[in-house]
Parts: structure tokens; sequence; C-alpha cells
């Protein structure tokens, strides 16, 4: 056998084939010290001695099939042995073409994604003892080494070369518009409606003298200014009751018309060539702004600093409420059907599109591995995995020999 590294699996491998081997040359030897003993013998040693004589045949006719596999028997140059070691280039080509058409095809490998409930398996695994905790653990640890490594100087060539220019070349007058859609349905703006109404009431009431300077310059010439400041004490209070009406009334008709016209601002936003027109030319002068790659780079390193450290705490809010989501995803993964049947169909495209995609390229790994290989070694590493069930060959091949050879015996002295 060549020399070969062995691990402690092959080495058990060795152990056993030494084991079988010992075991099928113990039966050709006793077929032969039987052969011998009973030679030239009446009676029923005769039979005897024919079971001998073929267990023999066939013990080394099976020898000699199981070595001409992995070398020449005994050294001779026969023809048609060392079967392995001589074309180990074609049987791997062989072997990686069974592969792809019976294990590696898309057909196969999606059937088995379908029936092998992944998704079911998958949720039972995250949502039972500490798999979640451990999944937020290694995730953590992963992007608390990695986000350090992300300076300034990468983040801001990234978000000026590749991340703005991105943006204005993208229409985003749709997105703005769907999503000011959405919010106008929901109500979610009145929430801010109601912040600026309770700030601009507030701001107005502590700022009556701003207000005199903004409106008593335009009081007529031959106004008295005792006129003047009753004027501006009529539209300071009516403006504070204005305010305070539409910050109290939640149907006031002010807050309709701001529904009416964020609605209809939605609206163009997706429709209107003008309106989308103006919003990129607006988007444009926004992201092209020689501050904005800095200011987001800035923002950006604020989130890193929070998410440093909210990954180096365990306890943190960040860490348990993922570790929560993740549980809860593997409950519904198990709990809904229709989430399963997507998760599995989309697990299974997926798989599909490797097999379909990079399946030549998986499977030739058998090949450009065997073709490395020197031919005895190749030899010797396959013998190491089979040979210990072949020797079973050379065995039976011995029994088997025996017992023809005694019927045939038999058959013969009978006829």
């Amino acid at each position: 056998m060549a020399t070969l590294t062995l691990g402690a699996a092959d080495l058990v491998r060795r152990r056993g084939l030494r084991q079988m081997r010992s075991v099928a040359l113990s039966l050709l030897l006793l077929a032969a010290v039987i052969y011998v003993a009973t030679l030239h013998r009446d009676g029923g040693w005769a039979y005897l001695n024919a079971a001998a004589e073929a267990a023999m045949v066939g013990a080394l006719a099976d020898w000699f099939a199981v070595t001409a596999l992995f070398r020449r028997p005994l050294g001779l140059p026969i023809p048609h042995t060392a079967i392995v070691p001589t074309r180990k280039d074609s049987l791997a080509e062989s072997l990686e073409q069974f592969v792809t058409e019976n294990f590696l095809s898309q057909e196969v490998v999606a059937e088995k994604m379908r029936t092998a409930e992944v998704s079911r398996r998958a949720g039972e695994w995250l949502a039972s003892g500490t798999h979640a905790e451990r999944i937020v653990a290694e995730g953590a640890r992963t992007i608390g080494a990695a986000l350090p490594r992300l300076g300034d100087e990468d983040v801001a060539a990234f978000v000026r070369g590749s991340l703005l220019p991105r943006f204005v070349q993208e229409p985003l007058s749709p997105i703005a518009g769907h999503f000011l859609q959405s919010v106008v349905d929901d109500g979610a703006h009145h929430a801010l409606f109601d912040l600026l109404m309770v700030e601009a009431h507030d701001w107005l009431r502590d700022n009556r003298e701003l207000l005199a300077d903004v409106v008593g310059p335009r009081a007529p010439r031959w106004s008295p200014q005792w006129v003047d400041r009753l004027v501006i004490d009529r539209i300071h209070r009516e403006a504070l009751a204005w305010l305070a009406d539409v910050r109290d009334n939640p149907t006031h008709a002010a807050r309709r018309a701001v529904d009416r016209l964020l609605g209809q601002l939605a609206h163009d936003l997706q429709n209107d060539p003008a309106t989308m027109e103006r919003f990129e030319a607006f988007k444009a002068r926004m992201l092209t702004h020689p501050d904005m790659g800095s200011s987001l780079t800035a923002v950006w390193d604020a989130v890193r600093t929070a998410l440093i450290d909210s990954i180096a705490d365990p306890d943190s809010t960040l860490q348990v409420r993922a570790t929560k989501a993740i549980q809860e995803l593997g409950q519904r993964l198990q709990d809904d059907e229709a989430l399963r049947g997507k998760v599995d169909a989309r697990a299974s495209e997926a798989v599909g599109y490797v097999v379909r995609t990079y399946g030549n390229e998986i499977v030739s790994v058998i090949s450009d591995t065997i073709e490395r290989w020197d031919g005895r070694e190749a030899a010797a590493r396959i013998e190491l995995h089979v040979g210990r069930d072949l020797q079973f060959i050379r065995i039976n091949g011995t029994v088997v020999g025996a017992l023809v050879g005694l019927l045939i015996h038999t058959v013969s002295q009978l006829l």
C-alpha cells in the first residue's frame, strides 16, 4: 500500500482491512490443509477433498479479482490488472458523471428539499433551548470584530463613490410617493403635526414682541401707536386661539386640509411628471451637496459606535430583542403552515439555482482531486475505504467454491 498520512478513522479502517484479509487467507490455508490431508483417500474423505479443492480454486480466483483492482497480482504484468492506478482518471470522470446524473441534478435536489421539511426543523431548532441566544452571541462576536475594521475613510469612499451616485441615478420619486401614501393612510403623520402645533402655539405665546416687530412696520403711518398695539394684540390672540383650536380638535378643517395636501403630493410623486421631475432635481441637489458625504459618514460613525456598545453588552436591548425575534421566528415556522410553504419553496429554488449554476463545478471536485493523486496513492485510498468489504468476496468465493465442488463431486459419483 502506498505511504499515506492516516488519520484516526483511516487507522481503524486499515486495522479492519488487515483483519478481514487474515480471515480470507486463513480460509484458503484451511482449504489447502484439508486438501493435502485428504488427498488420495477414499470414502467420505474424497468428498471433503473435492470440496477443499474447489474452495482453493474459488479463493484464489476471487483473490486475483480483488487484488487486480488495486495492483498487479504478484507483480506480474497481466493485462487488465491494477485497474484503479492505471485508469483512475477515467474512473473519476465516470464517478463524476454518475453523481451528477443521479444525485446532484436540480430535480433530485429540489424534490429532496420539498420533502425534507427544512423550515419546520429549523423552526424547532431555533425555538428550543439556547440556540437563539447562541446565534445572537456568535453574530454579535462576528459583527463586533468587523465593525472596528471599517474605517471612516473606507466608508466615506463607499458613500461618495458608490452609494450617492447610485441614489442620484435611481428614480426615488415613486418610492417616496408610495411611502408618503402609506403614512397618510395610516395617519402616522398626525403625531408629528400635533407636535408642530404644540410648538407653534408655545412659541407664538412666548414671542409676542417678535410678532409686533414683524407687523408693526407694516401699519399705516397715520395710525396712532395705541391703535397699532390693539391690532397687534388682536392678531396675537386670534392666532393663538386658532393654533389652540387646531391643536386640540382632531377633526379641524386645517388638519383635513393637510391630509388632502399630503395625499395629493403622494399621488403626484407617483404619477405627475412635473412633480416627479422637481423631486428628482431636489434629490440630486441634496445628494451632490459637498457636505452630504461627510454628514452620512458622521451618521454611520454614530450608528457604529452605538452598535459596538450594544454588541459588547450581552444584556443590551438590541441583543435581547434579537434573541426574542429569532425565537418567535422559530415558533412561527412551526405553527404557520403557509409561512413554512413559502420558506421551503424559496429554499428549494435557491438550492436548485446553485445546483443548476454551479453543479458542474461542485462535482468536478471529485475528478480534480483524484487526478491530482498518484496512481498508487489513489488505489491505496480507495482500498482503505472499500477493501474490508471486498474481502468478503474472497471469503464467499472460498465457501461457495467448496459447496459447488462438493455438489459436482456428489453428482459425478451418482452418475
